[in-house]
C-alpha cells in the first residue's frame, strides 16, 4: 500500500509504503477526517477495527496499547527521516535510503535479505516518493547500478553492495527502533 496526498494540481506526494503488518490509518484514528489517501500496490488483505474497539481493547490490553503507540511513533520518526531526505538529501542519496528503509522493514517481516527484496513500485511512485522526476529516478537507480551498488528492475532490488549503499545514503536505521522493547 501507499499513503499520499494529492495536490490540486495533480501532483501526488507519496508519504510512506505500507507492509505485510503495519497499521492503516493510525494517523486518523483520533480525527474525523483521514488527513491522506491509501492506495493498494499489491493485493492486500485488511481487517476493519472499529475505534471504539480499538479504545476497548486497549483498556482491556495495555501491551497492545503499547505495540500501536510503538507504530504510531516509529511511523511519525519515519515522516520525519523522509522529510529530511526531500529537504537535505541530493537525488542519489534519497532514493538509496528509501530503498534501505524497505530493505530493513521488510527485513523484520522476513521479505528481505542483505542481497535485495522483491519491490512492485514503479519508478513513478518512487518519483513520487522521493520528490524527484521518473526521468530522474530512472537516471538514479543507472548511477546507482553502475556505481555497483544496486539495480532495480522487474519488480526486484538487488544490493550488489550493502555496505557502500549504506555509506552513500548515511543511513542509520535506529530511527526505525527494530530492536526495541517491543519486538525482543
Amino acid at each position: 500500500m501507499c499513503s499520499y496526498k494529492l495536490l490540486s494540481g495533480g501532483g501526488r506526494q507519496i508519504v510512506d509504503f505500507q507492509i505485510p503488518g503495519d497499521f492503516l490509518g493510525l494517523r486518523s484514528v483520533l480525527f474525523r477526517t483521514a488527513d491522506h489517501n491509501i492506495e493498494p500496490v499489491t493485493r492486500v488483505e485488511a481487517s476493519e477495527v472499529l475505534v471504539s474497539e480499538l479504545m476497548e481493547t486497549f483498556v482491556k490490553t495495555p501491551r497492545l496499547a503499547t505495540a500501536v503507540l510503538w507504530a504510531a511513533s516509529r511511523d511519525e520518526a519515519m515522516v520525519v527521516e523522509h522529510l529530511v531526505g526531500i529537504g537535505r538529501r541530493d537525488a542519489k542519496e534519497r532514493t538509496a535510503h528509501l530503498l534501505l528503509e524497505l530493505a530493513a522493514r521488510l527485513k523484520l517481516v522476513g521479505l528481505s535479505t542483505q542481497l535485495g527484496y522483491d519491490c512492485p513500485l514503479s519508478q513513478y511512485m518512487l518519483a513520487d516518493a522521493t520528490g524527484l522526476s521518473a526521468v530522474h529516478v530512472n537516471r538514479v537507480l543507472r548511477e546507482l547500478r553502475d556505481d555497483g551498488l544496486v539495480t532495480f528492475q522487474r519488480g526486484k532490488v538487488a544490493i550488489h553492495d550493502f555496505d557502500g549503499l549504506v555509506a552513500l545514503a548515511d543511513f542509520d536505521k535506529t530511527y526505525l527502533d527494530q530492536e526495541g522493547p517491543l519486538l525482543k
